[in-house]
């Protein structure tokens, strides 16, 4: 049937074909995650909506923006992609997310919770004002309804005077179960359908539609056929009620642990995140006053156990990565310890408030930055290769990056008693490259990790942050020991302050630095100013990424390709060395 569909309209099946449809592309969404891996969960409960939506509507005439985008596979296949649908998250192949590049059925591109309403309030004006035909629909789940934006956006609709449909996705989740004042009146709303809180949402000039079964695709015709002729008079908020995991039973039973599914097969080693998790509970143990906030990824981030054991001193607050900046200052300032696990690239959301709320205030408030550097096969919008950039900048805030999960241990230790804002930064999986620390974690400075000589400096210094960095580095390290050749290899583990007295007693004729990070405020261009500034006669070498947007691929390949190449460093130093 789907094959079928390339060739003709999904509006030429009868009511009972469209069941068929639903049922074949489900089967194709979890084969093809099981093979490429993806967001398995979210996408197998969207299936009978956007079947309904092609039915219904006309793309891609009419345009729908997908917040975050985990529930758009679907889409893509209905769309004309199902050929090239298994190549799903590879390099040149099928984002996981909306990329208006890939097809013009993808009207927007998302990545990030709470977007889709105020992008389609733009979409919306664009339309009006050129005078053009069309719908424009935002299709979001409840864990993003709770982003701040969303309210935002809602605000201004009335006063922007345009007409929208929101399609409200409601299946209890995000990648953690949904918390918050909003979950609790949908919830309500979804147990009494003349509930007084629909005038909530009516207050902002919606019309109330629901709550509606989205996983029964007939049902969900007649609901976006009834939406879409309200859409003549105003905007529309559809609320469907959907099984995330929908068709297989261990998904719908376990939404979390299959909201992203790594492919068969791939090799597992230990993740930071649990190490993180461990550290965390054996601190909050010995000290009552240590408090872990989360941003609707407590499982993703190894925080279930923590939650479970400490529950008064666990605060999910849902996907409202601002609130939980400001919740940590003012715990902060009340006395508390608190720690802040979040993705590198969700933390980017909440630059204002770690610079005026956090930093400015001087609190003790340490972030502990996940999937930190290139993070694969989600692409642009979540690499985390910004962070050391948009961090440095920053007064008061002191940067490290462990070699490994052995010091990220440490630096845990380190951070119980640390009384300034503090980032931890590493990637999703760990190695143990050595078994103990070398040397004591104090603030600013950094350890050898092999000298050629141990009272001098040698010809060429390698100076790297992070694990991946470091293993570049002791890899390219033995490849040219072989050849008889030698250099001086530094584990950078703060990045903000930099050991600058290690810097003035280096008397190497190169040095070389490299990090899981762009180039333009990271590391290398710090360390530069500072060997410019000091007036060393050597040569620097940055390894970092180029100033692009990194797609998704294989980490290995990405770090090859956008500047970060084991095979480039080696020949440099080859050159140099010989």
């Amino acid at each position: 049937m789907l094959k079928k569909l390339q060739n003709s309209s999904i509006k030429d099946c009868n009511r009972s074909e469209l069941n068929v449809v639903c049922d074949e592309l489900r089967r194709v969404v979890y084969e093809t995650v099981m093979q490429c891996g993806g967001h398995l969960a979210s996408n197998l409960g969207s299936v009978e909506s956007t079947v309904a939506l092609f039915y219904v509507f006309d793309f891609p005439n009419d345009k729908i923006v997908f917040d975050v985008g985990h529930q758009c596979y679907a889409y893509k296949i209905l769309s004309g992609r199902l050929e090239q649908f298994s190549t799903l998250r590879k390099a040149g192949g099928i984002s996981g997310f909306p990329k208006r590049n890939e097809s013009v059925y993808d009207a927007y591109d998302t990545g990030h919770a709470g977007t889709s309403v105020s992008a389609c309030i733009g979409l919306a004006k664009a339309r009006d004002l050129l005078g053009e035909k069309r719908n424009v629909i935002a299709y979001i789940g409840d864990g993003s309804f709770n982003n701040g934006l969303v309210y935002e956006a809602l605000s201004s609709l009335k006063i922007l005077n345009t007409n929208i449909l929101i399609i409200l996705n409601d299946n209890g989740m995000s990648i953690s179960p949904t918390v918050g004042g909003m979950y609790d009146i949908l919830s309500e709303i979804k147990g009494n359908t003349q509930s007084e809180n629909i005038r909530l949402l009516e207050n902002f000039g919606l019309t109330y539609l629901g709550v509606k079964d989205g996983n029964d695709v007939d049902e969900m015709v007649d609901a976006l056929t009834e939406a879409k002729s309200l859409l003549e008079n105003g905007s529309v908020l559809l609320h469907i009620a959907t099984k995330k995991g929908k068709g297989y039973e261990f998904s719908e039973e376990h939404p979390t642990n299959t909201h992203g599914v790594p492919p068969v097969g791939s090799p597992k080693d230990r993740e930071y995140s649990e190490v993180l998790g461990e550290c965390l509970c054996d601190l909050a143990q010995k000290n009552d006053k240590i408090t872990v906030v989360s941003a609707a990824m407590k499982e993703a981030l190894g925080l279930s156990e923590f939650f479970e054991k400490y529950p008064e001193r666990a605060f999910d607050v849902g996907i409202c990565e601002e609130n939980a900046s400001v919740l940590c200052a003012s715990m902060a300032t009340g006395g508390l310890k608190p720690y802040y696990a979040i993705y590198s690239t969700f933390l980017q959301r909440a630059f204002d408030e770690i610079i005026h709320d956090i930093c400015a205030q001087d609190t003790a408030v340490t972030f502990c930055i996940d999937r930190a550097g290139i993070s694969g096969a989600d692409g642009e919008t979540h690499q985390g290769v910004f962070d050391l950039s948009y961090l440095s900048l920053i007064p008061n805030l002191t940067i490290a990056v462990p070699k490994d999960t052995e010091e990220l241990k440490a630096f845990m230790e380190f951070s119980e008693t640390y009384t300034h804002p503090l980032a931890i930064r590493y990637p999703r999986a760990g190695k143990v490259l050595f078994d103990t620390p070398k040397t004591q974690i104090q603030v600013g400075k950094w350890e050898y990790l092999h000298r050629k000589d141990e009272n001098k400096s040698a010809k060429v210094t390698v100076i790297a942050t992070g694990e991946r960095c470091l293993i570049i580095a002791m890899k390219v390290l033995q490849n040219l020991q072989k050849l008889g050749m030698d250099f001086d290899v530094v584990n950078a583990r703060f990045v903000k302050p930099l050991d600058t007295e290690l810097l003035r007693n280096l008397d190497s004729e190169y040095i070389v630095t490299l990090e899981d990070n762009v180039f333009l405020g990271g590391f290398g261009a710090m360390l530069d100013g500072v060997i410019m500034q000091s007036g060393k006669a050597c040569k620097v070498k940055n390894f970092a990424y180029r100033d692009e947007f990194i797609p998704q691929g294989k980490i290995g390949d990405l770090q090859s390709e956008y500047g970060v190449n084991c095979k480039e460093i080696e020949e440099y130093l080859l050159e140099i060395l010989q």
